[in-house]
């Protein structure tokens, strides 16, 4: 399996697969592992049903049992528009077909739409874990906006028999505030009636992007939205994968200041290494305390090789495992369970270890 995962990773296969962490030592942090909900959260104030339900997600699929997590998110037919998501493969327009997707990709769970998991909930509920999206950024108004508002309730989630909900906020935005007042309100009723809490702690501000580098994916930014996401008492964060560091430095000037930041961040806490700066968004995750999954992003030319270096950077960074959606559905069926496959062989592979 490593000689496989090697030749994926070509050049860099010597730079991700050898790499020891210069920052946090993993052994400070609350690793994945068999054991992780009797380790680490059977001491928070997580009801029993929340431990069964996320017993059920870490003991599906081709990862169960060892801690680590492949989720199918598919709610880009809202967030991008159904006729530019499915377009590729029209056989997503049918529901079903992603929920098959992700049983026949050994997934842990799929993560969907209201209508989405409403159209076949009885039909596969018993056979893989449902984790409903409950707010999306619609994307029909002109001229395009972008908010993230609520299209579900946690008691239709609860009623289709998910184990989880997931939501996304804008940390950043205009929106934000509202977005977190009302996502912390519905991730408490979540936790009530049982059901874990996935968070896509995204960023999203014009200012973030500039002519030097697009900041939504900067390690401290993203670092400190992880930070206000488990702060509301999400389970697991999904983050884009870190691609640079300093946005407070850029975006913080003398007429306009913004936040605050340690030098020590950059200095002591993060490297330009992928899995560093990756490490630096777990530890804004409790230490792992909530596990940090990342997204697999666009479709593009070179699927394979990106999904699998991200599951590369995540797990040796300790983080918990992949969500990755277009890579996997904009394809067809045989071809996206390949690369879900080609995932959690990462994860399976004892030879790719915490950096």
């Amino acid at each position: 399996m490593i000689k496989e995962i090697e030749q994926i990773l070509g050049a860099e296969a010597e730079t991700l697969l050898s790499y020891q962490c210069k920052t946090i030592a993993k052994e400070k942090l609350h690793l994945p592992g068999p054991d992780f909900i009797d380790r680490v959260v059977l001491s928070s104030d997580r009801s029993p049903v929340v431990l069964r339900n996320l017993g059920a997600l870490f003991n599906h699929g081709r990862l169960a049992g060892t801690g680590y997590v492949s989720i199918l998110p598919v709610d880009q037919g809202i967030e991008h528009s159904a006729g530019a998501s499915f377009a590729p493969n029209p056989e997503y327009f049918d529901p079903e077909n992603i929920v098959r997707l992700a049983i026949e990709g050994g997934c842990n769970a799929v993560a969907t739409t209201l209508g989405g998991i409403g159209a076949v909930s009885r039909k596969y509920a018993h056979k893989i874990p449902y984790i409903l999206k409950l707010n999306h950024n619609e994307f029909l108004s002109y001229p395009n906006s972008f908010d993230q508002i609520m299209f579900a309730s946690i008691d239709q989630a609860f009623d289709q028999g998910c184990v989880g909900v997931g939501a996304t906020i804008y940390f950043g935005s205009e929106e934000s505030k509202r977005q977190i007042q009302e996502v912390t309100q519905a991730f408490a009723h979540a936790h009530e009636l049982g059901m874990f809490c996935v968070l896509w702690c995204y960023l999203r501000n014009p200012a973030f992007k500039t002519k030097e580098a697009d900041y939504h994916v900067a390690a401290d930014l993203t670092g400190q939205a992880n930070h206000l996401g488990v702060t509301i008492q999400a389970d697991i964060i999904k983050q884009k994968l870190p691609e640079n560091n300093g946005g407070y430095k850029i975006l913080s000037t003398k007429e306009n200041p913004y936040g605050k930041i340690s030098n020590l961040v950059y200095t002591q806490l993060s490297t330009d290494h992928p899995i560093d700066l990756t490490r630096y968004q777990l530890i804004n995750c409790y230490m792992g305390r909530a596990g940090l999954i990342n997204s697999g992003g666009a479709s593009g030319d070179n699927d394979l090789q990106q999904a699998v270096r991200t599951a590369v950077i995540n797990k040796r960074a300790g983080g918990t495992g992949l969500i990755s959606g277009r890579k996997a559905f904009q394809k067809p069926m045989g071809d996206g369970v390949k690369i879900l496959n080609a995932i959690q062989d990462v994860y399976l592979a004892s030879e790719v270890t915490v950096a």
